[in-house]
């Protein structure tokens, strides 16, 4: 029996925005989070592997201790990867869902015990036109077995957990805006792949809407997140002139209204020690600079902002102190952008020992600054608007 964990409480035409104040989960009015029809704002933690060790092997229940470990720490949610990364790992769904969901059943049910919410990511990689044999231009329509499937599996898990409080949003995937448009997608075709593997911000738009209609029609009120990383610097370009040039602000914001479209959000990643020059933005040289940015058109559009993914690795030439002072700052630009949502990258995953954090390894400390940015940052949510 797994301790430690207080009791759960009781148990447009692209898109219906999640817009009641009160119930299980997240919820968005005005633009805004609330939690507990109460306004919110949070930072949590990525835990890539909760389901994927279980997923794995039936009896590896590490993740739910890390779980309970979170939950003792004070991290509110976490983000992770709930369905497969490779073909391969859809295996189970399609065989054996009753097996599949009791599986699942063990992630939620200790989230619920440990007072922790959930973001699933349901599509962390775009690998489903595999399942049904079909390349991935698939996406792009409405009417394909690709399609249908993901709406079976949107269906299967929005209907069984849509009335736990442990589930707080549904996101699409992972990144996968940076996969769209690109001059040399050919690069990046899976084995035997032709061009019409190569996905485009067309087939994108497609994807995002059916999967936020798919959950809207069984749940009105959680927001439906995209997952995407920050633009590339040249996005813009790279969909137009099929060149690497960088783009302006103006094509920068028009790229993070196209690739959120069909979302309740404004979805960004970011990291500390990626210079905005190198990887994300040339009209500006700070992440402060990017993000308001980036603020504005969330707020502009009515989207609430959501950093899926922040933080910093701790390289080969860096020091700890160096380290904590590029994560310190990096969250103090979240907070003073008015980020709404944030999670840091990663919790528990041995494979990326320079990112990994643990309740005892060297990086500890992200937790004790992040359940403490959480007590900050709910205070400000709280507080009364600034006069004039």
């Amino acid at each position: 029996m797994l301790g430690g964990c207080t009791a759960p409480p009781a148990a447009g035409p692209v898109v219906m925005p999640a817009t009641a104040p009160a119930g299980p989960g997240l919820s968005i009015r005005d633009g805004k989070l609330y939690r507990n029809g109460r306004p919110y704002r949070g930072v949590g933690a990525n835990y890539y592997d909760l389901f994927q060790r279980i997923l794995r092997n039936p009896k590896d229940d590490s993740t739910l201790r890390g779980l309970e470990a979170l939950g003792a720490a004070g991290i509110p949610f976490v983000r992770f990867n709930a369905g497969g990364f490779q073909a391969r790992d859809w295996k189970l769904y399609l065989e054996d869902k009753t097996e599949f969901f009791r599986r699942m059943d063990l992630v939620v049910r200790t989230a619920e015990r440990c007072n922790v919410g959930l973001i699933p990511s349901m599509f962390w990689t775009f690998v489903l036109p595999d399942l049904v044999d079909e390349h991935r231009d698939q996406w792009g329509n409405a009417d394909s077995k690709t399609i249908a499937l993901m709406r079976q599996v949107v269906r299967d898990f929005v209907t069984r957990y849509k009335d736990s409080p442990a589930l707080w949003a549904w996101e699409f995937g992972n990144e996968l805006n940076l996969a769209l448009d690109l001059p040399n997608a050919q690069k990046f075709r899976k084995k035997g792949g032709t061009q019409r593997d190569d996905l485009t911000s067309a087939h994108a738009a497609v994807m995002l809407r059916e999967f936020a209609r798919a959950v809207r029609e069984h749940d009105r009120r959680r927001p439906v997140l995209a997952g995407h990383s920050h633009p590339r610097f040249c996005a813009w370009n790279n969909t137009h002139n099929h060149n690497w040039k960088e783009d302006t602000r103006q094509q920068m914001v028009d790229i993070l209204l196209r690739d959120n479209a069909a979302t309740d959000d404004i979805s960004v990643h970011l990291y500390g020690e990626d210079a905005n020059t190198r990887e994300m933005a040339r009209w500006t040289d700070t992440h402060a600079g990017f993000l308001r940015v980036v603020r504005k058109t969330a707020s502009d559009a009515g989207k609430v902002l959501w950093v899926g993914e922040f933080g910093v690795g701790l390289q080969p030439d860096q020091d700890e102190p160096r380290c904590r002072r590029i994560f310190e700052d990096l969250l103090a630009d979240l907070e003073r952008a008015d980020v709404d949502l944030a999670a840091f990258w990663i919790f528990d995953l041995p494979n990326q020992p320079q990112w990994t954090v643990t309740p005892d390894n060297a990086r500890a400390w992200v937790l004790h600054w992040v359940a403490a940015a959480n007590r900050r940052w709910n205070r400000l949510a709280l507080a009364p608007p600034a006069g004039p």
